[in-house]
């Protein structure tokens, strides 16, 4: 199965998870999974979120950014993969002046 990310329509979520700013992006989901392709605007974050059914893998395509991971703060930059368990807590930052790309796959467990 191929997602074409170019097919699926972009939607700007304001204060996603209550995060900052805007989030960009191109979902698809199953109804148990999501795949998710997106952009974070300077200045703007995923809010601070807890995985209890599922777990997240982020990979950044473009950009910088950072992730508060179990309350520690890790710089982020293109190539990097974040992998958040089950059960653990994270948000998404963009802190740097430039859009931040990055695809993050949320697979149900």
């Amino acid at each position: 199965m191929i997602v074409d990310f170019n097919k699926i329509e972009e939607q700007r979520l304001e204060r996603f998870k209550d995060g900052e700013g805007s989030l960009l992006a191109r979902m698809y989901f199953d109804g148990t999974n999501r795949i998710m392709k997106a952009r974070l605007e300077p200045g703007s974050s995923i809010g601070l979120h807890t995985h209890d059914t599922s777990c997240e893998v982020i990979f950044i395509i473009k950009g910088n950014g950072s992730v508060l991971y179990e309350g520690e703060r890790i710089a982020l930059s293109e190539g990097d993969c974040h992998y958040c368990p089950k059960g653990h807590t994270h948000s998404l930052i963009n802190d740097s002046d430039a859009i931040l790309e990055f695809t993050a796959v949320v697979p149900a467990q």
